[in-house]
């Protein structure tokens, strides 16, 4: 099932990436590395497509043969009146990886989090009628698929649609529509771009319950004879979470449900647990002992938080005959989303590379001594 993208072999020149604090040296980048086993991508922003970050963008050209949008592509930003799309940033997104020979992943189609205001609503202020939504979901997915049509490589159709329970996630694309929006997102997709790859995404999804909803859809849209390519695992982790066994297991069920398994957000936070749902909205007080590293990371956290990553590629390997993809969200710790969250103030380690743009010891480990 699973596609697989060769690389061309390359050779950094600077030992991870662009950090001048480095010997050189000559090692390979991350991307030839794992060229037999699977792509390796990263989210990048709009500041970045424009060339106001030199130094990331250096890392993501070296290293990663996939972007994905991080945000510029999500309906709110993208259509944000009705009739009215705005084009430019992802314009740029999309050039920016066909300029690098990347594969270029859309990113995303339906979702409730960062929806455009007016799509599910009339001028009464109430919801519309299901007929009307279903034409603005066409209208907006034929749209935004169309234009990119033959140029991006595939799509996360439906974005987090499912609560940890297994219960559908109530949003105006449930409560309007019913179970009936995620086959229907697919099928406008599909319609907009017969070639394209079409994937479901979410969260937490070590979590049985999530994981048993997840192949019941992806079999309930096979059954429908609907395209189905692929189903991303966020995989926003901390050094106590989650259970990779269960982790594990849904990597395998998800690949018998005959669809390609893709690491699609990661990164893993080196701070306390907050305990509380990962919506991005989400907030709490700032608390100093959230915030117990300001200015770097001890030793020993930093050797824990790179022996636990080590691990977790350890696994993607195990099972990269199942995975096709694994896309980190965002390239280095600085212009991480994990900081000021879920705080303001808060600072976080949880990418590949450093504020000083350098590789990570555990990947560097991988790619010179594997």
């Amino acid at each position: 099932m699973k596609t697989m993208f060769l690389g061309v072999t390359l050779l950094a020149l600077v030992a991870g990436g662009c950090g001048s604090d480095r010997n050189v040296t000559s090692i390979p980048t991350v991307k030839d590395h794992f060229k037999d086993s699977f792509l390796i991508g990263a989210a990048v922003p709009v500041p970045h497509v424009s060339g106001l970050d030199p130094k990331a963008d250096s890392i993501v050209s070296l290293h990663f043969n996939s972007v994905v949008a991080e945000n510029c592509m999500k309906s709110a930003e993208i259509h944000p009146e009705e009739g009215r799309y705005v084009w430019e940033d992802a314009d740029a997104f999309v050039k920016y990886g066909e300029d690098r020979g990347m594969v270029v992943i859309g990113h995303c189609l339906v979702w409730h989090s960062q929806l455009a205001p007016w799509m599910p609503y009339g001028d009464d202020g109430k919801y519309v009628t299901a007929e009307v939504f279903k034409e603005r979901m066409r209208d907006h997915i034929h749209t935004v698929v169309g234009r990119y049509k033959g140029r991006i490589h595939g799509w996360d159709v439906v974005n987090e649609a499912i609560e940890d329970d297994g219960s559908y996630r109530h949003t105006p694309f449930y409560d309007i529509l019913g179970e009936e929006f995620i086959p229907l997102a697919f099928q406008y997709a599909h319609e907009a771009d017969p070639d394209a790859e079409l994937y479901l995404n979410d969260f937490s999804m070590a979590i049985p319950a999530k994981r048993d909803a997840y192949v019941r859809i992806i079999g309930e849209l096979k059954q429908r004879g609907l395209r189905i390519d692929g189903m991303g695992m966020q995989s926003h982790i901390g050094l106590d979470y989650p259970d990779m066994g269960e982790y594990e297991k849904t990597i395998v069920a998800l690949g018998n449900a005959g669809v390609n398994v893709m690491v699609t957000e990661l990164d893993m936070t080196a701070l306390p647990t907050v305990k509380f749902g990962a919506n991005v909205g989400d907030n709490v007080n700032f608390k100093e002992d959230q915030n117990p590293y300001p200015s770097g990371l001890p030793d020993n956290v930093s050797k824990e938080w790179n022996d636990k990553m080590a691990g977790v590629f350890e696994l993607y390997k195990k099972h990269s005959d199942l995975i096709s993809r694994v896309t980190f969200w965002g390239t280095y710790d600085g212009m991480s989303w994990r900081n000021d969250w879920p705080m303001h103030g808060r600072t976080d380690y949880p990418l590949l590379f450093d504020r000083n743009y350098n590789m990570k010891p555990f990947m560097e480990r991988e790619i010179t001594q594997n």
